[in-house]
């Protein structure tokens, strides 16, 4: 099996566009979560989330006209842009550029999205009813489609090889990595552009997930304590938005050309819960499923797995359920390894958290630093005794790093990254 390595990664986020903003505000213990703009909250339930920040003034935030024309903005969603900012920085940053039919020709790109163009879909509907059919833009499907996000990566750089989406909600990203990494290995590509972009931080994603009682309505007057995995005080995820996307590639492929190397994927593992719609399987038999798989597929002891970045999104059920999968699978060493949860400073991406939660597990293996746990406060008693990393990020040695992400429809997926010695 041929091995596959991280050699470029970008992120748009609520924390700002690029990794080394992104992993620095992380480490810092810096928030990304706001009160909502843009749109009028009085009657949502719902008023902060992680909107990706806009701005020409600092290289770290986002200005849309850095990725697309104003022409060309009208005719995408933004999980689209987002999507697109993501994967320049991150083709960038590997510096592979193929001129070749045949380098082009392996070359493919996978990203995926949970929700897609919800907010264009919202507008649309919105406005058949108001100003009739005549008013729809002919690029309102095209700006909706969830693999639209791939399609506009290969025709900016003409990469020809495997054209891919995933959507498996809130696994999405995660999902995306592991089958791309999966193509490289078995041969379809010699590299692979993957992962996940969302844009639900409108009226219309607020209120489906409110009305699930799925997202926090009790920290709406302080924004930065609403994201509070494995806290007693926590009470649902807060929404947030943007993009992770990751050039994957063959070792060999990438030593030939002297490519840097973040991290190898090393383990990757998928699973249903055949249970419940948006509930996971009470005793987390899913979740442990899917990490076992990761760690059996990469014939991994998983006495060397020192670092877990949790799905972790602050429901009340899900976090519980998550420390009991981690507990039952690794048993004593749970309380050797730092598990700690990203989501807490930028809330929950939805279809792209499994691929920033990705590269900032990259960044922690290359760093050999856990990212912490904000806003933990009063540990869960029934999550006493892990490492959660609370508040404030820790030095320490990571072998192998996993990264979890669960969905709705009972999807589980876990990755494994290691640092590449040689």
């Amino acid at each position: 099996m041929r091995r596959v390595v991280i050699t470029g990664m970008g992120i748009v986020s609520p924390l700002g566009r690029g990794v080394k903003h992104n992993w620095e505000q992380i480490i810092n213990g810096k928030s990304g979560v706001n009160k909502l703009e843009g749109f009028d909250t009085e009657n949502l339930a719902v008023k902060i989330g992680g909107q990706v920040p806009y701005g020409t003034d600092e290289d770290w935030q986002f200005d849309p006209d850095s990725v697309m024309s104003p022409k060309e903005q009208k005719r995408v969603d933004k999980f689209i842009l987002y999507g697109l900012a993501a994967a320049m920085d991150a083709v960038e940053d590997s510096g592979w550029k193929p001129e070749d039919d045949e380098s082009k020709n392996r070359t493919g790109v996978m990203i995926g999205s949970g929700i897609g163009g919800l907010g264009s879909i919202h507008t649309n509907a919105t406005t058949i009813d108001t100003a009739g059919p005549n008013r729809i833009s002919p690029f309102f499907i095209p700006s909706c489609l969830i693999n639209l996000v791939s399609g506009h990566v290969s025709i900016k750089y003409g990469f020809r090889g495997p054209n891919h989406s995933v959507v498996t909600a809130c696994s999405t990203g995660t999902h995306a990595i592991g089958d791309a990494a999966r193509m490289v290995m078995l041969g379809d590509a010699d590299v692979m552009v993957a992962g996940g972009a969302e844009a639900a931080c409108n009226p219309l994603g607020l209120t489906g997930f409110a009305r699930a009682k799925a997202v926090t309505t009790s920290f709406n007057d302080n924004p930065e304590a609403g994201s509070r995995p494995w806290d007693k005080d926590r009470s649902g995820f807060v929404m947030g938005e943007g993009s992770g996307i990751v050039v994957l590639e063959e070792y060999e492929h990438a030593k030939a050309r002297g490519a840097k190397i973040y991290a190898e994927v090393v383990g990757y593992g998928m699973s249903g819960d055949g249970y419940h719609i948006t509930a996971p399987a009470s005793d987390g038999n899913g979740a442990r499923r899917a990490m076992e798989a990761a760690l059996k597929w990469g014939d991994i002891d998983k006495e060397k797995v020192d670092y877990i970045n949790a799905h972790g999104t602050s429901t009340p059920l899900g976090d519980v359920i998550e420390a009991k999968a981690v507990s039952d699978l690794f048993g004593d060493h749970a309380k050797e390894l730092s598990m700690s949860s990203t989501k807490s400073a930028i809330g929950h991406l939805l279809g792209a958290a499994g691929a920033v939660e990705a590269i900032y597990t990259a960044m922690a293996v290359k760093e050999q630093m856990a990212p912490p746990t904000l806003n933990l406060d009063n540990i869960e008693e029934s999550c006493e005794g892990f490492d959660l990393v609370p508040n404030k990020g820790k030095k320490r040695e990571i072998r192998y790093a996993m990264s979890n992400s669960f969905g709705f429809g009972g999807t589980n997926s876990s990755i494994i990254l290691k640092k590449v010695e040689d």
